[in-house]
């Protein structure tokens, strides 16, 4: 498991820090999951986890307000003592100052934050940015571009010409995630978000030329941040003996973190345009997520007309007998 800092956190959602003498140096979050501690707050810690981050919203306040204020200083006592990593309060709620809370939390080494936000929404983008900082990580050699709205991670040997199909997709209107170094996490079960390691974020290499700015040369519609994966394309020599998929009824995967993504293999020969190649198979896989294959079409076609043609040789067959019964005036 990852772990983000917690400084990283509280810039990243503008939190108020309600503890200003705790120093949120060298802390660290390691849970993507969050707790709402309502049983918590009852007296039940039989099973909590105590390495989420804690958040109080509306209904936990209002609970709160219902003790008295012997009964509310115990009850964070408790809580502070498991050693949770942070307390958020949600929709600017007060954080009892008359009563010593925050002294208190000072005291256990427990920092607090607050946030203007509702609950339900703050705390469903807490989650996917905490899932997306510790997802499980790894980093590719390819290039990773956006085609038509398709993730598209081009592979392959070096030199095959990876980057130089990516600047082409680049001038068509796509635009570049990464160039040569490809950091892949696994955000959910299914989806898996790449982007492009920071230090050479938006530069491409072209053997020959050297290094460009693809942001500075085509402008920022030329480039994104972050990108899930959708398909791959592994190009490759051309080997005259191998079987190419010609139809493409097969469907080919590559593992990547434990999850199937759809690969193309595509042979390179000189006079191959790669740019269209990529656009082609970009809108050919966006159209099968929509329930179209023309594949699958041609297959049809195909199962039609041989259904037809056994119709009508059985149509001649029995014309033929009918003949040979019917005798001659």
């Amino acid at each position: 498991m990852f772990a983000i800092e917690m400084t990283k956190m509280v810039e990243r959602f503008s939190l108020k820090n309600l503890t200003p003498e705790l120093d949120l140096k060298d802390r660290w979050i390691q849970h993507s999951d969050i707790n709402r501690p309502a049983l918590q707050l009852a007296g039940y810690y039989e099973y909590f986890d105590a390495e989420r981050v804690q958040l109080i919203g509306k209904v936990e306040y209002s609970y709160l307000l219902s003790l008295s204020r012997e009964q509310r200083r115990d009850m964070f006592q408790r809580l502070f003592l498991t050693d949770i990593p942070c307390l958020i309060l949600c929709r600017d709620l007060d954080a009892f100052r008359e009563e010593g809370i925050l002294e208190l939390a000072v005291q256990n080494d427990v920092p607090i934050f607050s946030t203007d936000q509702p609950t339900n929404g703050f705390s469903a983008d807490l989650i996917q940015y905490l899932r997306t900082e510790m997802a499980p990580r790894t980093s590719l050699h390819g290039v990773m571009v956006d085609c038509f709205g398709e993730g598209v991670l081009i592979m392959g040997e070096s030199g095959i010409g990876k980057s130089e199909t990516a600047l082409e997709l680049v001038q068509r209107g796509h635009r570049l995630v990464a160039d040569d170094v490809v950091e892949v996490r696994k955000v959910s079960d299914e989806e898996l978000m790449a982007q492009g390691a920071e230090l050479i974020q938006n530069l491409i290499e072209l053997r020959g030329i050297g290094v460009l700015n693809v942001k500075e040369l085509f402008g920022v519609q030329s480039v994104r941040l972050t990108k899930s994966i959708d398909m791959v394309i592994k190009l490759e020599q051309w080997d005259r003996y191998k079987q190419y998929d010609r139809v493409g009824l097969e469907v080919e995967t590559i593992d990547i973190l434990g999850t199937d993504v759809v690969c193309y293999s595509i042979p390179i020969r000189p006079g191959r345009n790669l740019a269209i190649i990529i656009e082609s198979a970009a809108l050919n896989h966006r159209q099968k997520k929509m329930g179209y294959s023309a594949a699958e079409e041609l297959r049809q076609r195909v199962n039609e007309n041989i259904r037809r043609r056994r119709q009508e040789r059985e149509m001649l067959r029995k014309t033929d007998q009918i003949r040979r019964q019917t005798p001659e005036e």
